[in-house]
């Protein structure tokens, strides 16, 4: 049965999904390749279509979908097939095997039928003509051939190959059985139903999300440490950027308050640090542990001064904070009772801590001479003036493995750590250098921001650092909220934050923008360079005078920016 398709040269080629596919065999591929430059560009043209559902897993080598026509189920069998009493058979190597293209064919139709017509977007358009087929590239039927459960024109056979495009033609609308052929607009919502909708594409915070899993895998293996280190009472564990010592921090609380190992008691325990923006974080995690695991205290110094009653002063007295406030908090720890008095103190980021900071800590011990302390810290993200240490004898203990930052950029501020860590951290994009003048390097960081958000990035995943004077949206955010707000907006917040990176040490984002918004000439400029680098997990852009980060961050630093030096 032959209609005659069309007259002339075809002007377009039909639509393919995909353009190009993969096949199993030379034969389906011939055949796709006889129908994708026969078919009308009206038509559309779907290979190794597949379908799960209820009863088995369906596929399809051919759906032709023909506007006016039909849509065509075609099972392609190349080789040596033939048809006897006991049914269809095709050579498979040296022996000869059952095969059933007419079964394969016809149900891969009504399960392609009844998965478009549930589809909610198919809505009321009721039926519409499908028709399969079987497709013998190299085999021979002869004219004469007959099978009871498929018509011999929708049989085709090597020698039907150059009239295919007009033999599935009329398949379409001759196995309609009654029902209406589709219109362009049903073939076209078929194919999207077919080939799944709203495809989705490469994200980039799909690989953060992994880079962060595997991260957090690394620095579990790190807990060892903390088992080895049991029976101590004070140490010190000091790493550079992105070695786990929060982490660790914060096991060490949870170790000590549920009394981890055998013959342990629980202990009353304060997890103390220095910045706002680490507490939000501590506690929140702190927050998701059973009662008994909790430590009795997670905050700032600050916030421990407030717990024992100790009233604050104005945020610009720094003779208050820098000396009035040691002096209260170490009267105040001298006078607590026993029952508010710490077994141990875990000091996360400890470098930030004052000489006269330390006696009200040891002071809130129990035991001044075997309570525990646990201090966690990086002497190159000492961003303050203030230096202090611990009155008493510590264990020290390196970590020296990088696990939060990709490879490329712990390459960029390696120079800048303590000493060589080992970069676990898995690879990932390079890092990028922006070059501009000082005065214009905020504009030019806010550029990078929305070229990141354009790249797809979740602003959640998007943070901007200053090392010079705050961002105007900073600024703003701390007035509206309070700090303590502003931070929590850190971890809440689905925006891109605002920061700077003296309040940034502990913290990380997988994208940072690093704004160098200073000349570089004020104390410990290359600490601030160092922990702005250090806060990106996966993506790190500078921006700044190149110039600057020479002077600041030393000619290595700039020669793997890519800055001539």
């Amino acid at each position: 049965m032959v209609g005659g398709l069309h007259s002339g040269k075809v002007a377009a080629m039909v639509r393919l999904i995909p353009e190009e596919p993969a096949f199993t065999t030379p034969s389906e591929r011939q055949v796709w390749e006889r129908l994708r430059d026969g078919l009308p560009s009206t038509c559309i043209l779907m290979a190794n279509v597949r379908l799960t559902d209820q009863d088995k897993d369906h596929e399809a080598d051919l759906v032709v979908l023909i506007p006016e026509s039909g849509i065509v189920v075609l099972e392609v069998k190349g080789g040596s097939v033939w048809h006897d009493e006991g049914g269809w058979w095709i050579r498979r190597g040296e022996g000869d095997e059952r095969c059933w293209p007419v079964d394969q064919a016809r149900d891969t139709k009504h399960a392609l039928r009844r998965y478009v017509e549930q589809d909610p977007r198919w809505g009321g358009r009721g039926h519409v003509a499908w028709g399969h087929g079987v497709v013998l590239p190299y085999s021979e039927l002869g004219n004469e051939f007959s099978v009871p459960d498929l018509p011999r024109w929708a049989l085709h056979d090597k020698h039907e190959m150059a009239d295919l495009p007009d033999r599935v033609y009329d398949n379409g609308w001759a196995l309609a059985h009654g029902h209406p052929t589709p219109n362009q607009d049903d073939i076209e919502l078929v194919a999207e139903i077919l080939a799944g909708r709203h495809h989705t594409a490469y994200d980039v915070n799909a690989d953060a999300e992994q880079r962060a899993a595997a991260a957090d895998q690394l620095t579990q293996e790190q807990m060892v440490i903390l088992q080895v280190t049991r029976l101590l009472r004070r140490v010190e564990v000091r790493g550079g950027a992105g070695s786990g010592k929060t982490v660790l921090a914060l096991q060490k609380a949870k170790d000590l308050s549920r009394g981890f190992g055998e013959g342990q008691h629980s202990e009353r325990v304060a997890l103390l640090c220095y910045s706002i923006g680490l507490a939000e974080y501590l506690k929140r995690v702190v927050a998701s542990w059973p009662r008994r695991h909790r430590p009795a205290f997670v905050g700032t110094y600050e916030e421990l001064g407030r717990l024992w009653g100790i009233e604050m002063g104005s945020p610009d007295d720094s003779e208050f904070w820098e000396e009035r406030l040691p002096r209260l908090m170490a009267e105040k720890a001298a006078e607590l009772p026993p029952g508010h008095r710490f077994d141990s103190v875990v000091v996360d980021e400890a470098q930030d801590f004052a000489d006269d900071w330390w006696e009200a800590v040891v002071g809130a011990l129990r035991d001044e001479e075997r309570g525990g302390l646990f201090v966690f810290s990086d002497e190159n993200q000492r961003l303050f003036a203030r230096f202090g240490r611990p009155p008493v004898q510590l264990v020290p203990l390196v970590l020296d493995d990088n696990l939060r930052n990709t490879r490329q950029i712990y390459n960029c501020f390696g120079p800048l750590a303590p000493s060589r860590m080992q970069a676990r951290g898995g690879d990932g994009v390079e890092v990028g250098f922006v070059s501009t003048s000082t005065d214009k390097a905020l504009d030019a960081a806010d550029d990078q921001v929305e070229a990141l958000l354009e790249e797809g990035w979740d602003p959640a995943k998007v943070c901007l650092l200053t090392t010079g004077h705050r961002h105007p949206v900073q600024t703003e955010q701390v007035e509206r909220h309070g700090k303590v707000g502003y931070w929590r907006s850190f971890w809440d917040g689905e925006d891109v934050f605002y920061g700077h990176v003296l309040g940034s040490k502990g913290l990380e984002r997988a994208c940072v923008v690093l704004c160098v918004n200073e000349e570089g000439e004020r104390d410990r400029a290359r600490e601030r360079l160092y922990v702005g680098m250090s806060r990106a997990t996966d993506v790190l852009v500078v921006v700044g005078d190149p110039e600057v980060i020479r002077r600041v961050g030393g000619d290595e630093v700039a020669r793997r920016l890519g800055i001539p030096v």
